[in-house]
């Protein structure tokens, strides 16, 4: 059995995630932010099976870095990283707001802290034989203004959230690029349209599916082989963002986000 991190496993799909994995045998990390909610969680998750938690505020990318080196030290053994916790688009209307380090708090969240994790974790995935990386991503994607890349003109959250997930998934591709051969497999997903989460009503949509209905989609990438660099609707491979494909844009991504990150 596996041992699998989990990031944003104290509610919606990723708590239902935990629960499938440990009932399934495998070793949870369950990552949140936290520390009460994410105990509380581990002792449920102990009642099935073996669970670990680790609190961290991945607004904060010093607070990711830490979560990774934590990880590292304490589950050389880590096989698996579910990158799930993220930022929805927030209230109607409501205005931007920035992460800890002053980043746009949807970029910061749902693309930097998935890159910066992932990142930290990879000397010990590539130590471990047929490890992977699940980013959850989104149908809704919606191409960076690389000259203006924290939206600071002309804010929108949905629009901040696409384009965080358009991100999220041309690094999978370019990161699934550079780790072929490696033995490490690289991911992403739009798991279902508008589960049933805190995040989607709080975005003022009625849900259309539940959590269970977007279970199946990650549990798949988490636990079998399914090649690299692949973007999945579902259990079913599809088509991202023609956008995120493209070898300029991903370059130019790559750029932004090293600047970003030095920042």
């Amino acid at each position: 059995m596996s041992t699998i991190l989990i990031t944003g496993a104290t509610s919606g799909l990723g708590r239902y995630l935990a629960f499938e994995l440990v009932r399934a045998g495998h070793l949870v990390l369950a990552h949140g932010r936290d520390t009460a909610r994410t105990e509380r969680l581990v002792e449920e998750l102990r009642t099935e099976g073996t669970a670990e938690g680790f609190v961290a505020d991945l607004a904060s990318l010093a607070r990711v870095r830490e979560l990774g080196a934590r990880v590292a030290e304490a589950h050389p053994d880590l096989d698996v990283l579910i990158n799930n916790a993220g930022v929805g688009s927030g209230t109607p209307g409501s205005g931007r707001e920035v992460s800890a380090d002053g980043h746009e708090l949807r970029l910061a969240v749902d693309y930097l802290a998935p890159v910066v994790l992932s990142r930290a974790l990879l000397p010990t995935l590539r130590a471990r034989p047929s490890a992977r990386i699940v980013n959850v991503g989104s149908a809704g994607q919606e191409p960076l203004d690389f000259d203006d890349p924290e939206l600071t003109r002309g804010y929108d959250g949905v629009s901040a959230y696409r384009r965080a997930k358009f991100a999220l998934a041309a690094h999978t591709f370019t990161l699934a690029e550079e780790l072929r051969d490696t033995g490490v497999s690289v991911n992403v997903l739009h798991p279902a349209t508008y589960m049933d989460t805190a995040m989607v009503r709080e975005g003022g949509v009625s849900p259309w599916s539940t959590v269970a209905d977007g279970a199946p989609g990650v549990l798949a990438l988490a636990t079998r082989e399914t090649g690299s660099g692949g973007y999945f609707d579902g259990t079913r491979r599809a088509r991202a963002h023609e956008g995120t494909y493209d070898p300029d844009v991903r370059k130019r991504l790559s750029t932004v986000t090293d600047q970003l990150l030095a920042l």
